[in-house]
């Protein structure tokens, strides 16, 4: 057995390093970063490495040169200058007013002040942050370097909050502007944050900082690539098919599948999700580690609040503008889900720079689901794997009638504002497809489905073992008008010469009673 420890949960390179923990490489990046720029903004998934990135410049900046035995940077760098270091985490907070926000910045501005001088101490944040960076250079006799990690989570946990969220941002925005009008005495500054908020936001003022989020130089800064799995866990990955009782080639396959497919720019490689990717081979066990350890409840209710089409957020095309900037005042939640993780590039359009989006991999679009049902149906989270356990069953016994019920019982007792906006019947209609969304995407992880959505209609094919199902939903129509449909458009032909049983199914739903009103079978 490997002695391997993994770093699981751990975000100080100088505790990895002294501790003998697994350490991956990013230290040429590191040294690439500091001496080619000084501003820098980097959007990452949470969990993917961001911190321990900083806590690394950090070192480096320091002049830690004993950390860095064995790694690139030791190659590259010849001098170790020890600058000094002003290092603000918004991490660890919940920030339900100002108030919250304003005891963080007094915290880590007290803990400079006290290395470097309080004369400015009953003044305002943004100059008390200015002086401690004047008087930092002017006591070491080194430009500083400044890193902010999680720059943003004040703004995304009041993301539906407009009043709040402008509050904080008209005390962020001096706060980070300082950045620029201290230039010359900054040697670095480095930004991390899951999203970037643009236009009417903090960024608005901060033009000098190098976005690196979609640069194809940095695109392995954070996360694992499959080359550094075999580089340092080649031991790990013969550990894990062990226990598993599979080949490595098995093991490979169901690691990619589960944990690659991030994709930060287009034509790039894939990226691995470096906390699951750990956690599996520390427990020996795939799970679904990222999605446990933070449920994404600010983007449900972005979702529900703009009636998103969850069908349409699945298959989006978008651009480049769009995925790198959250405007506050936009009600697009494409750029939150994509910078949040859940989404990723999978396709691109050079004609016309437009990107494909879509899951990265099994364990977000299976987590992300999963957690979406009970916000859309009356269906608790805990009795969620049940019931679509249940409807698992009841396809592949070929039991249509008692799928139906169920899928009935999705839709009954969901509340009426849960459904409606300001558009009532269009709202209706989109919640009954977003819920057959959920439903067959869920479903769709045990079985071969595919989904179509267009125009208040959805049809449907389900394959299992046994039995294949053709299913046609109208809206406010009739069974017998989508059974007709299925016939007209000879959906069943592809199946002609299959030995499995072929159902086709007409459906209709009612916008009157918010379900579905019947199905008749062929």
């Amino acid at each position: 057995m490997s002695q391997t420890i993994y770093p699981i949960g751990i975000q100080n390179f100088e505790k990895i390093r002294k501790d003998g923990y697994l350490y991956i490489d990013k230290t040429a990046w590191v040294y690439q970063l500091a001496n080619t720029g000084s501003y820098y903004f980097l959007s990452r998934p949470r969990r993917f490495g961001k911190s321990l990135l900083l806590s690394t410049i950090e070192a480096y900046l320091q002049g830690k040169k004993e950390l860095f035995n064995g790694l690139a940077i030791e190659k590259l760098e010849k001098e170790w200058k020890a600058y000094p270091v002003l290092h603000l985490d918004l991490n660890a907070r919940h920030y339900k007013d100002t108030d919250s926000l304003t005891s963080i910045l007094n915290e880590y501005l007290e803990r400079w002040e006290a290395l470097y001088g309080n004369e400015k101490q009953g003044r305002g944040l943004e100059e008390r942050f200015a002086y401690v960076i004047e008087r930092a250079y002017k006591t070491t006799g080194q430009r500083v370097v400044i890193l902010i990690d999680e720059y943003d989570k004040p703004m995304l946990q009041a993301l539906h909050d407009d009043e709040l969220q402008e509050q904080l941002r008209n005390m962020l925005k001096p706060f980070y502007g300082v950045l620029k009008t201290m230039d010359g005495y900054i040697k670095l500054a480095f930004l991390t944050g899951v999203t970037k908020f643009g236009k009417v936001s903090v960024f608005s003022d901060l033009n000098n900082l190098m976005d690196i989020s979609m640069d194809n130089r940095y695109v392995e800064i954070c996360g694992i690539t499959e080359k550094e799995i075999h580089t340092y866990m080649e031991d790990s990955l013969h550990e894990l098919a062990e226990a598993q009782g599979i080949n490595n080639e098995e093991t490979c396959r169901k690691l990619k599948e589960r944990y690659d497919g991030y994709h930060f720019t287009e034509d790039s490689i894939g990226i691995y999700n470096p906390f699951s990717l750990l956690n599996t081979f520390a427990k020996k066990k795939f799970g679904d580690y990222w999605f446990e350890t933070g449920t994404p409840s600010y983007l449900v209710e972005l979702l529900k609040h703009t009636h998103y089409d969850l069908y349409e957020m699945a298959n989006t095309e978008t651009d480049a503008d769009v995925l790198n900037s959250i405007d506050a005042a936009s009600r697009n939640p494409i750029p939150v889900i994509y910078q949040s993780g859940y989404l990723t590039i999978k396709d691109y359009d050079a004609e016309f720079g437009i990107y494909k989006l879509g899951f990265p991999n099994l364990e977000v679009e299976e987590g992300f689901v999963k957690y979406l049902l009970p916000f859309y149906t009356n269906v608790s989270a805990a009795k969620t794997p049940f019931e679509i356990g249940q409807f698992v069953r009841e396809i592949r016994t070929g039991n249509y009638d008692a799928f139906f019920k169920r899928l009935q019982s999705f839709f009954a007792d969901t509340p009426y504002e849960v459904i409606t906006g300001q558009k009532p019947e269009r709202d209706t209609e989109l919640h009954y497809q977003n819920v057959l969304f959920i439903v067959f995407k869920l479903v769709g992880l045990y079985t071969k489905v595919e989904y179509h959505t267009a125009n208040g209609r959805i049809d449907l094919v389900l394959q299992t073992e046994r039995y294949i199902y053709l299913m046609e939903f109208k809206l406010n129509g009739t069974a017998e008008e989508a059974l007709q449909q299925i016939n007209e458009k000879q959906y069943a032909l592809p199946f002609y010469n299959d030995n499995r049983k072929l159902f086709k199914i007409g459906v209709n739903f009612s916008s009157e009673t918010r379900n579905i009103e019947r199905w008749i079978v062929e």
